[in-house]
């Protein structure tokens, strides 16, 4: 290419930026930010997805499925294996593991996870284990503790529901309130039949 070419490229390569809001010295009476409105004063913000007071384009999209971001559990990983750097019998706290660059940050907190094996009697603490690495870290002769310095304790499992049986009644309920044949009504006025001692005559009831 010409040596032309080489200098109008770099040309446009660093642009003087115009000076805006500094009197009609720069760039004539509204220096360069147009009429009035939010954007020609100071200290004004128009988010991105802002569409002149329209809905937003994300807003017109229908919502599909389900996500469970937001209620997620999020943790700084840490397998079991990468707890070898450390001396027999130290105390594994997150600040410790920061220190060995084995985790970034102390914004989450730290889970155990169980690949590896240990072979050293170590003091954990940690937000939470996974099975294997709490099995692992007993085994050891290790202690695996929650971030209060007490020994973790996995949660119990619910209940599930169980319902109940239907109620069985007896036979003579069941008998006193089984209703009567179809076609057979009993009259408004029949009475119950009398016991045999009570429709007896007089004479034999004092005879008896």
């Amino acid at each position: 290419m010409s040596m032309i070419h080489d200098i109008t490229t770099a040309a446009g390569a660093h642009k003087t930026k115009r000076r805006k809001g500094r009197g009609e010295s720069s760039r004539g009476k509204t220096c360069g930010r147009g009429t009035k409105g939010s954007k020609a004063r100071v200290g004004t913000y128009i988010k991105p997805t802002y569409e002149g007071g329209q809905t937003e384009l994300f807003r017109r999209f229908p919502i599909r499925g389900f996500s469970n971001d937001n209620f997620e559990h999020r943790f700084h990983i840490v397998n079991v294996a990468d707890l070898a750097k450390f001396d027999e019998g130290a105390t594994v706290d997150q600040a410790a593991l920061i220190a060995e660059g084995l985790v970034p940050d102390d914004r989450l907190p730290v889970k155990i996870l169980g690949n590896g094996a240990v072979g050293k009697k170590l003091t954990v603490v940690a937000g939470w284990y996974s099975k294997s690495a709490h099995q692992k870290i007993t085994e050891a002769g290790g202690t695996a503790q929650n971030v209060k310095g007490e020994a973790f304790e996995f949660p119990k499992p619910k209940k599930k529901f169980v319902p109940r049986e239907a109620v069985k009644k007896s036979k003579k309920a069941a008998e006193g309130d089984a209703p009567a044949a179809e076609g057979e009504k009993k009259p408004a006025g029949e009475k119950k039949p009398k016991p045999e001692a009570e429709n007896k005559p007089e004479g034999e009831k004092k005879e008896a």
